[in-house]
């Protein structure tokens, strides 16, 4: 995970169906962990968001073939039950629950240590590649993380 350069997804674990699972490493160091709390380092909770939101978006682009891009639009009922800091391995559960009108919807998890984390229902809209650099790194990401 390079938490500064929004790259939360550090490998593909499964992809079947209409499912994912992703694995990801919390930094041990990070100077988001400097405001985020002084003391008690923990992953906060935006980032964790954005984590189930790339597990997602990897997930449908998969699916699309990489042909368009998904752009998180909406979290809806978004719960946090336990914390993560530094160092932790975690694991982000992705599947997708809906797809039409230019819009999927996704159930998302992050769990570490075989416990619940977090989880949401995330929104994203599905778009054509706004430039070809973003749809040729994303390719090259893909294939950086087994999706190719």
């Amino acid at each position: 995970m390079r938490l500064e350069y929004f790259q939360m997804v550090d490998r593909v674990a499964s992809l079947e169906g209409e499912a994912i699972v992703v694995e990801s490493t919390i930094p041990d160091a990070s100077p988001v962990f400097e405001g985020h709390f002084p003391g008690y380092p923990l992953m906060p909770g935006v980032l964790l968001v954005e984590t189930m939101a790339q597990a997602s978006g990897w997930l449908l682009l998969r699916l699309m073939d990489f042909a368009r891009m998904p752009f998180l639009m909406g979290v809806k009922e978004a719960k946090f039950r336990s914390f993560v800091g530094p160092a932790t391995p975690v694991t982000v559960h992705a599947r997708r629950i809906h797809d039409g009108s230019g819009y999927a919807v996704t159930q998302a998890r992050i769990e570490a240590g075989g416990k619940r984390i977090c989880d949401a229902e995330l929104t994203l809209r599905i778009m054509d590649f706004p430039a070809p650099e973003l749809a040729a790194a994303m390719r090259g990401r893909g294939k950086e993380l087994g999706l190719a």
